[in-house]
Parts: structure tokens; sequence; C-alpha cells
């Protein structure tokens, strides 16, 4: 790969620090995480993870399918999940695929770039699975920390309906943020600060 190749390559990485999480915006939370934060926390996830579950997962694998999990986004913007019901099935994933193939056109990483997204997009293996259990579970945990950073009770529904993750190491990591969050707001309601102590 050239120099010129890379730079673009880079430059297209570069703009989800631009580009915003645009549910939080709608959800009432000022200032809030770009894409690039957002992956970086699914990546930092991952890993923690990767540790905890079995079977072992290709930890390289995961962590570049982590990386790449919204790199489309750059093109694409980030979609918040509220306005997908408008859109034709698959409209979503098609356009994010012909996104990342764009990205990725005529570099020399194509091929592996494009293999790990399609094997995230299909969801069968332990590290795909992995790595969409770090997704939500990163965004639980923003939810969880804008709630308390801001006192935003629109972000209630994030929590009304239980989620079911692949791997007991993310649901009981899920679960406890549950609690805590329960345990707070009844601490809230009771008069305390808000804090389990």
């Amino acid at each position: 790969m050239d120099a010129h190749e890379l730079l673009i390559l880079l430059l297209h990485g570069n703009q989800l620090k631009r580009t915003a999480r645009t549910g939080w915006a709608q959800r009432g939370v000022p200032s809030p995480e770009n894409v690039a934060a957002h992956s970086f926390g699914v990546v930092y996830t991952a890993l923690a993870l990767a540790e905890l579950v079995e079977p072992p997962v290709d930890v390289a694998a995961l962590l570049a399918m982590a990386a790449l999990h919204d790199l489309a986004e750059g093109l694409t913007t980030d979609i918040p999940t509220p306005a997908w019901r408008f859109l034709p099935p698959g409209a979503k994933a098609e356009a994010e695929r012909q996104a990342i193939d764009q990205i990725v056109a005529a570099t020399p990483v194509r091929p592996r770039w494009l293999a790990w997204w399609e094997e995230l997009m299909r969801n069968e293996t332990a590290a795909a699975r992995l790595v969409h259990d770090a997704d939500k579970l990163e965004t639980y945990l923003q939810a969880y920390v804008y709630e308390r950073q801001t006192g935003n009770r629109q972000l209630d529904e994030f929590w009304t309906r239980p989620h079911v993750f692949h791997f007991p190491a993310a649901q009981a990591v899920y679960d406890l943020l549950r609690h805590l969050r329960e345990a707070e707001q009844q601490d809230r309601e009771a008069g305390g600060e808000g804090r389990v102590r």
C-alpha cells in the first residue's frame, strides 16, 4: 500500500471522531460521544471480555472486528436504532456494506478487512458474537454513565426490556449494571444521594 492509499484509509477512520452518535443527541444528552469514542469502548470491552469467555476466541480477529464494526458510519453517519423501522428491511446493512467496500476499495487490506466485517455481520463465530456483546454492553454502560452525569430520564427506554447476551461474562456485567441502576434509583427516591455505597 502506498502512502496515498494509507492516508485515505486513515482519514476514513479519522472521520469517526467527527461523526456524532445521534441516538444520544436525540435523547437530550448534551455533547454526546462520537463514533470513535464508542468504537474505542467496544474494543476495550471486547478485550476485557476475551479473557473470560469459553471457548477462547481469536483475540486478533476479535479486536479487528471491534475496531471495524462502525467504520462504515464515517460515510453513512450513525443511523440511530429508532430510525431503522423507517428503512426497508436490510437497507441499513446493505448501505454499510457498500460504504465499507468503498472505504477499503483498492487497498491491499480489502480482502482481510472485508472478511472480518462479513464475519461480524454473519454473527456465527464466537469472536463475532463477543463483539456484538461488547457493542451492546458498552452502549448500556454509556447510558448508565450519561444518566448518572446528567439525570436524563429519557434514557429509561434502554432499560425497559432486559437484554440477553451471548456470553455469561457479558450478561453478568449487564445484570450488575441493571442492579446498580435500580438501587441508585431507589436511593434517590428515598432521598439519598443516588449512589450505592
